[in-house]
């Protein structure tokens, strides 16, 4: 079935677009046309700023709402999108190719559970403080709404990343224009059809479904405070130029190349599913995956077999079959990047143990085999170099600071594991890798945990009360005596 958008929200309303462009929306998994949305130009960027301002401008708007208030509508709003979870999953999973299980968990499931954390966490936030002055005075400090964000939102996890912006905006006050990447708008839609029904004002949540240059518009347009971003470290480069010539806050999470330890004492066979998550999950489309496994020297064939047997079992499929494991890559111009990566790792000496190719009997899709190197030096591009697919870099150390120094021989920092059978040593392991973010024997974000990259894996933190934060604008007014 098709599904047909002829309008964008924009203002609290379906409003008609201000040319005749559009996204034609293909299946990842069988390259048939499931939809269509219209594509933004300038005018209806435009229009959308415009409306974003009116609602947080308003003095008896949403960002002058008492907190308990905003919160409620957030409530709302994850039971609008509980109400259409299942649809929302599929939409994923046909445009990126995630795996009906996982979008069910993460794009299903994941952005009501933030939206009622942020809920509940304003409730109890306090947004002005008095401190007793060293010169004498006191002074009030309020944390207020920083403005109007733009929200600048990847294809991989389209709505639990937008809501790693909108959950922290809507909760302080903010108003929001997001842009969805082009490969995922009907979900955009969907979201839209939910903050209708659960009553969000008008104007505080608007999108527009555009592609790279409808994207800087916006980043630049003068009616945005605010600049949420995440995507490739390539283009955050960009983003993160255009908002220092402004002088505009921005917040950038980035791509990652992490490294996942192994250490000596790890019984890898018992934790496989954990595993699975941390260097595979959603066809390894996923920017914080240990996609660089540093084995011991001493287990380095076990570890390469383990990992090679493990990616052999692995069921490819089309994304909506909850037996599938491993779905499409979420375009054919993304496959084809992965493939020119192993290419590389084919080219640059390393030995291909499994995978490598498109697998028989799948001819439709943007199918690529999950692939395995062994024999990788760290500085082959496929260890380097952020792939996006589901190709493991199996690299070898001597002992604990060498695979501390290979892990930390990056320009990227955003995640990584340490996998052993002693969690004390895995944790003091993990504090020396320079990265934003690490788990032991397993890996995944918590809403109530700051998540970001070092190093130029990005700027600024997202969830946690540190996500609050960042959309904050502090201000002290000195008060006499």
């Amino acid at each position: 079935m098709s599904v047909v958008y002829e309008s964008f929200y924009i203002g609290g309303e379906w409003v008609a677009p201000s040319s005749s462009k559009t996204f034609e929306v293909v299946s990842a998994s069988t390259e048939e046309s499931i939809g269509r949305v219209p594509e933004a130009v300038e005018g209806d960027v435009d229009a959308a700023v415009a409306a974003a301002r009116r609602a947080f401008d308003d003095r008896d708007g949403w960002s002058h709402w008492a907190p308990a208030d905003r919160a409620a509508v957030m409530e709302r709003l994850a039971d609008e999108l509980d109400a259409r979870a299942e649809e929302m999953a599929r939409r994923v999973s046909q445009q990126n190719g995630m795996p009906i299980t996982i979008a069910r968990r993460l794009e299903g499931a994941f952005p009501q559970l933030l939206l009622r954390y942020y809920a509940g966490l304003i409730r109890e936030t306090t947004l002005e403080e008095v401190r007793a002055g060293l010169l004498g005075g006191r002074v009030k400090v309020t944390r207020s709404p920083i403005g109007v964000v733009a929200g600048i939102v990847p294809w991989n996890y389209p709505q639990t990343l937008a809501t790693f912006k909108l959950g922290p905006a809507l909760a302080m006050g903010c108003a929001l224009v997001l842009k969805p990447s082009p490969e995922t708008v009907l979900d955009a839609q969907l979201f839209a059809e939910a903050a209708a029904a659960a009553g969000v004002p008008a104007g505080v949540v608007n999108i527009v479904q555009g592609g790279r240059e409808t994207g800087q518009y916006l980043i630049g347009h003068r009616g945005i405070d605010k600049v949420a971003f995440t995507g490739s470290t390539a283009a955050g480069r960009s983003v993160a130029e255009t908002c220092a010539r402004l002088l505009r806050p921005v917040t950038l999470e980035l791509g990652g190349k992490s490294a996942a330890i192994v250490l000596d004492d790890a019984d890898l066979g018992s934790n496989l599913e954990s595993l699975f998550g941390a260097t595979l999950l959603n066809n390894g489309q996923t920017c914080y995956l240990g996609t660089r496994i540093l084995a011991p020297a001493s287990r380095y064939a076990e570890v390469v077999d383990t990992l090679t047997g493990f990616a052999k079992s692995l069921t490819v499929g089309d994304a909506l079959d909850d037996n599938t494991q491993i779905g499409p890559m979420a375009s054919s111009r993304q496959r084809d990047r992965v493939e020119g990566y192993i290419a590389k790792g084919n080219g640059e000496g390393a030995r291909m143990t499994t995978g490598g190719g498109r697998p028989a009997g799948l001819d439709k899709g943007w199918f690529v085999e999950p692939t395995v190197f062994a024999d990788v030096d760290n500085n082959h591009t496929i260890a380097q170099e952020e792939i996006f697919g589901p190709v493991l870099s199996v690299i070898s150390y001597s002992d604990v600071d060498d695979a501390v120094r290979i892990a930390n021989d990056s320009d990227l920092g955003l995640g990584g594991s340490v996998w052993t059978s002693d969690p004390e040593r895995g944790e003091s392991v993990a504090a020396r890798v320079q990265t934003g973010t690490t788990g032991i024997n397993a890996y995944q974000p918590d809403p109530a945990a700051p998540f970001g990259g070092v190093k130029a894996s990005g700027l600024g933190r997202e969830l946690g009360p540190e996500g609050l934060s960042a959309y904050q604008a502090v201000k002290s007014t000195y008060l006499a005596g």
